[in-house]
């Protein structure tokens, strides 16, 4: 495994609280730079970039220890640090944070969970410049024989809640005939697929190919070319965070840090485009 960010403290707290105290706590960041929408960005918790996730997501993010560590991790730790404050991770729920709700409770600041851009997204929260390119795959049993969605006929499926790999099973389960079972998350799903209480599961290619690498019992065989990208979201009108976000990404995949912390989770450099 490589080696832990700098992730100072995992801290979940119940999103009624951090609600309840966003409005007291909140603190105005000089970020000292180029942002649109003006130089001050509040911050819900004093002297931290709050962040809302949903685990476990490996590599993106997940529990190492007593830390939160992960591609997405690392990211936004570049942006913590340029404000001068820490990252704090609340893991939440992944409909909670797609569907706006985080963002409208006050429980973050910013949400990165590995979540792809789509239009009805955009329509309850603003996102940054792309960051990371994905696809949907099929991850099923080592030697079950299920090469492509048409092998499932009369078979299940597995799926998380909330995510674009839903959606394309259900745009496609008339077509194929299979039947869908829903996962609250991630290792849940995995964990269904490698224990064969379903037949195959979908997700994001990624994240299924970085399983099966360590659960060789498994293997992905199919992908499908959904042509996605991954944002990192903020409160819908949050102009000045969101600025300030994109400044950071841009400034790091110019300096190389952003190739670096790609080969660190993924074992090589990014594809150029």
């Amino acid at each position: 495994m490589a080696r832990r960010s700098n992730l100072r403290a995992l801290i979940l707290l119940p999103a009624l609280a951090l609600a309840a105290t966003a409005a007291g706590c909140a603190e105005q960041v000089n970020t000292g730079g180029d942002t649109q929408a003006g130089d001050e960005i509040s911050l819900i918790n004093e002297g931290k970039l709050t962040t809302c996730t949903h685990l476990p997501y490996p590599p993106f993010q997940f529990s190492e220890g007593d830390k939160t560590v992960g591609f997405d991790v690392d990211l936004v730790d570049l942006v913590a640090k340029d404000l001068g404050v820490e990252q704090e991770i609340f893991d939440t729920s992944f409909e909670g944070i797609e569907s706006g709700a985080s963002f409208e409770n006050g429980s973050c600041d910013i949400a990165a969970a590995a979540m792809t851009i789509t239009e009805d997204r955009e329509k309850v929260m603003d996102f940054s410049e792309g960051y990371f390119d994905a696809n949907q795959a099929l991850i099923v049993p080592k030697g079950s024989g299920i090469k492509t969605l048409e092998d499932l006929r009369g078979k299940t499926l597995g799926v998380q809640l909330g995510t674009t790999g839903e959606e394309y099973a259900q745009k496609n389960k008339e077509k194929f005939g299979y039947e869908i079972r829903q996962y609250e998350d991630l290792a849940l799903l995995q964990t269904a697929v490698k224990t064969k209480q379903i037949d195959a599961g979908i997700n994001d290619n990624s994240v299924l190919y970085y399983f099966a690498k360590t659960n060789p019992d498994t293997e992905v065989t199919e992908e499908f070319p959904t042509g996605e990208e991954y944002g990192f979201a903020v409160r819908t009108g949050n102009g000045a965070l969101l600025a300030k976000v994109n400044e950071v990404l841009d400034k790091a995949k110019q300096d190389g840090t952003y190739d670096q912390i790609y080969e660190k989770w993924f074992g090589t450099k990014p594809e150029s485009k």
